[in-house]
Formats: structure tokens, sequence, C-alpha cells
């Protein structure tokens, strides 16, 4: 080694002093963040192995934690979990005690609303069956239900009570296969609602001629004296056609939200069926820009009225009364009726007149007017009447059977028949 450091002596001592002078020179300059060489150098080399040494001692404090100090855990787990269920308990009860509390102020509003007198009723129990389509509810004769009175709800009916007990009423609901009910399109088409024991109810009589559509919404129309005229029912999903009804499945809208509360109507008030909406809606039309003088065209015929051939002939009826002054359900008895044999003349064209004479320029000779020469017709003249010889003459002696037959051409040549009468 001694001898190593002789050999190299001069290098050695050479590196010693450019280190030492590259020290001083680290420790006397800046940057240009005023920070000292020396200390950029120093932290830059002592970063890495500080980064290495906190992993270690993170990693093994965590193992230490995670992995060995567990004496507690179970126990804690444990109780998370209680809390747990305990929270999804509570968040249910309040949702079911939302979502009653939203029934019975849709109830309240409902009642506000309908002109018939109701009382709340809440669904006890079902029907025995798998197929039973009969419930039960907390509202019996002494609240004042009787037997074939309504249930609704604010979406559409429900079914009708069909036994009514002291403190409890039975229910037959829309779906079962022995309830029916008369009901009435936004259009006034009407049939019977039937139940099918699925989710679905069929509609019958309505006749094949009957415009229906799927989509639109069924009421009930009254006729049944059960439901009262107006009441939301379903909408109808299916039509198909057949002979002689067509048929029809409706899907009920008052049993889509489930049954817990519902309405028992006591006293049933009919309702206005609202208007089905207008298959024809406005067209904006924007006003011709400024500076446009084109006059506009002659306007032509009025165009006929919207609807079908009865709502033409409607309307021609109601303005053949204004003019003659006759208000349809509103004259007294003894009023003279509408003269409807006018109603032929309406609307037609008036006869073509020849056109008017021009008078004659000034200074021009009127021209002449020649008299109109008749053809002269003469009377015809009734041809003269011939003699009309007997038919069977006395024949002379001496004559034969030719001048018998002479004497029958004669008579025929005259005008008389064969038989010796004389023609008229």
């Amino acid at each position: 080694m001694e001898s190593l450091l002789n050999r190299y002596r001069n290098i050695t001592v050479l590196l010693l002093v450019i280190m030492a002078q590259l020290v001083l020179l680290a420790v006397s300059a800046k940057n240009d963040q005023d920070v000292r060489f020396i200390r950029i150098w120093t932290v830059t080399a002592v970063t890495p192995v500080a980064r290495i040494i906190e992993g270690l001692r993170g990693g093994g404090t965590g193992f230490l934690h995670n992995y060995i100090l567990l004496h507690d855990t179970h126990q804690e787990n444990l109780h998370l979990h209680a809390e747990l269920d305990k929270l999804k308990m509570e968040n249910v009860f309040l949702k079911n005690e939302l979502n009653t509390a939203e029934r019975a102020k849709a109830l309240s509003v409902f009642q506000a609303h309908t002109p018939s007198k109701s009382i709340a009723a809440r669904v006890i129990g079902t029907g025995a069956g798998a197929n039973s389509k009969v419930v039960y509810v907390d509202r019996g004769t002494a609240a004042g239900v009787q037997r074939g009175m309504a249930v609704v709800t604010p979406d559409g009916i429900v079914g009708k009570v069909i036994a009514a007990y002291p403190t409890a009423s039975q229910v037959l609901l829309i779906t079962d296969g022995d309830f029916a009910a008369g009901v009435i399109t936004q259009k006034g088409v009407r049939g019977t609602l039937k139940g099918q024991g699925t989710p679905q109810c069929k509609v019958d009589y309505v006749a094949f001629e009957e415009k229906v559509d799927p989509g639109e919404l069924l009421f009930t129309s009254g006729d049944d004296r059960i439901f009262p005229r107006g009441f939301p029912v379903g909408v109808i999903k299916v039509v198909r056609p057949a002979q002689p009804f067509k048929e029809i499945l409706a899907e009920p809208s008052g049993l889509q939200r489930g049954l817990e509360d519902v309405l028992i109507l006591v006293e049933g008030v009919h309702q206005a069926i609202p208007d089905a909406p207008s298959g024809m809606q406005p067209v904006y039309i924007m006003p011709p820009p400024p500076g446009n003088e084109s006059k506009p065209a002659d306007a032509g015929p009025a165009p006929n009225p919207v609807g079908t051939e009865a709502d033409r002939l409607r309307t021609q009826y109601q303005q053949l009364g204004e003019e003659q002054k006759h208000k349809y359900g509103e004259n007294p008895p003894g009023t003279k009726p509408v003269d409807f044999t006018k109603l032929g003349g309406r609307g037609l064209a008036p006869a073509a007149q020849p056109p008017a004479a021009q008078p004659p320029a000034a200074g021009t000779a009127p021209p002449e007017v020649k008299p109109e020469v008749k053809p002269e017709v003469k009377p015809a003249v009734p041809p003269a009447a011939k003699p009309v010889t007997p038919a069977n003459p006395t024949l002379p002696p001496g004559r034969g059977a030719g001048a018998a037959d002479a004497s029958r051409r004669n008579n025929q040549t005259a005008g008389a028949p064969p038989g010796g009468q004389p023609r008229e």
C-alpha cells in the first residue's frame, strides 16, 4: 500500500488539491436562487437514502399495526355491521312512511276535488287462492259501506264491494273474471270492461266499424249504475278487428302502484269526461317580408269545413237556423220550425245571364234591328172520312160467294175490322 502511494503520490496530491478547490468553490459560489452549491450537492446525495429509510420504517409500522396488533378488530367489525343493519331498517321505515304520507296526501287531494262523497280505507288482506282477485279493507257497515259500492284510487277504479261486514268489506278487483263495468272512450265509443284474471282487461261489445286506437284513455260511462261517469279506468293497449265486435285489451291504471290505500264511494256523482286532444295543431306562419308590394291573389271559394259529412251537414243546419232566427233547443212550444226546404238551394251557383248590350260609340249610327220573322205554322187537316159499308149486307138473289168476298174487302179498306164492326 505504501509503495502504491509512493508511486502515485503526485497524482494523489493533485486530486486532493482539485477536490479542495471544488469544495471551496461550492462553499463560496451560489446559484441563481441564492443557494450554495455545497448544500444542493449534499441534499441531492442524501435524499435517495432518506427515502429508502422512510419507506422501510412506514412499511414496518403498518405491518405491525395491521397484521400483528389486531386483537380488537373483530369486535369493532361486529359493531359496525350491527349499526349498518340498524341504519338500513330505519331507511326502509322512513321510505314506507314517506310513501304512506304521499298516498294519504294524494287521497286527501282527490277527496277534496271530486264531487263524490267517499271514505278512505286500507287494504288489510287478500282472498285465499293463488288466482284470487279479492281483497279485504278495514271499513264496513259501521262506516256506512254497503254491498255494490265502487272502490277507486286517484289513478283509476279498483273494483266494487261484494260483501260488507261490520268492521271490514270484501272488494272484487277489476282484473277478476266476474268483474264487469261500462266504459267509454274520449271519442264517445261505449263498451263493457271485463276482467280476465290477468293484468290486462278486455273491452267487449264494441262494433267493428267504431274508430278505436291504441293509446286512448278509458273512462267509466255510468251505465252499470255502480261507478259514476267520468272516473279514469285505464289505457287501451291492443285493438284487433273481429266480427261482430272488436278485440280490445286495456291496462287498468288503478292497480299500477299497488293497493294499500283506497277510497270507497259512498255517494257517487257523475263527472264530465275530458275532451280528447285535437289531432290538428295550429301552424305558425310568419308575416310577409317588408317591401313586398305583390298583391294578394284573389281569394278562392271557401274551403269545406273540417270534419266528417255529418259535421258539415250540422254546420249547414246551424247556418240555416241562424238565418231564420231559430235557436235549436231554446224555442218554446208552438214556435215555427226551420224551413229545411231551403237547404237544397244553398250553395248553388246563380244562373248565367246574357251579356248586356254595349251602347254605340259617339258618331256612329245605331245598328239596324230587323224584326224577327216567325215561320208560319199551318194547322193539320184531318183526312176526309170515308163511308163505312155494312159488314154483312143482304145479298140480292143471284149473287154468289164472289160478291160476298168483294164486299168484305171494301169494308176492310174503309177501316172496319174483319168481324164486320166499324172501327172507331
